[in-house]
């Protein structure tokens, strides 16, 4: 499993979550997103959207299987 903490960009004001999602589902790993103890599939797209605005906000995303490095870089680099 791989993990890393960041705080969502503002960039994620203009970006639709469905590409979150999108961009999650090009990954065979599971991966989720924790903010506010909470802790949600980020290919879910009724997932990311209850977690609500992400901008400015810490999160922690972890991937588990065998792309998790590649999924997570790719999550926190569209995150930031």
């Amino acid at each position: 499993m791989v993990e890393r903490e960041l705080t969502v960009g503002s960039s994620m004001l203009e970006r639709p979550v469905a590409l979150l999602v999108q961009t999650a589902g090009r990954f065979v790993s599971e991966l989720h997103l924790q903010m506010d103890n909470k802790n949600i599939n980020l290919k879910s797209i009724m997932g990311v959207i209850s977690i609500g605005t992400l901008a400015g906000n810490k999160v922690k995303i972890t991937a588990e299987g065998r792309d998790e490095s590649e999924a997570c870089n790719t999550i926190a680099e569209f995150l930031s």
